[in-house]
């Protein structure tokens, strides 16, 4: 196969957003402000109400792990403030906005 017979590279394409990704995304920017303001307790609330939702929705798509990701990050938006605890956060929402990518895309 000769350069010209080589198929075109594939762009990727960002899946398109469902509920489950506007909440995931929400929740990640979320979770990026408290850096700013650790101790704003309206967004932790808004953070816990929002991984409620994720597990729901989640689970009706049949994700079996997103829902554990929410129950670990709950104890983490429940505890005192911290940069660890942001942090555990930040991770998380990054996890769950990962796992949510690869099943749009097919790759779980």
């Amino acid at each position: 196969m000769t350069n010209s017979d080589a198929p075109a590279p594939r762009r990727p394409h960002p899946p398109v957003m469902d509920a489950l990704g506007k909440l995931c995304t929400e929740g990640k920017q979320l979770a990026d402000y408290l850096w700013q303001v650790p101790k704003d307790e309206p967004a932790r609330q808004q953070i816990l109400a929002l991984l409620d939702q994720i597990a729901v929705e989640s689970a009706k798509q049949g994700r079996h792990e997103m829902p554990k990701i929410c129950e670990e990050l709950k104890t983490a938006a429940r505890a005192t403030p911290s940069p660890q605890q942001v942090d555990m956060l930040v991770s998380g929402f990054d996890r769950l906005v990962n796992l949510w990518q690869a099943a749009k895309s097919g790759l779980l």
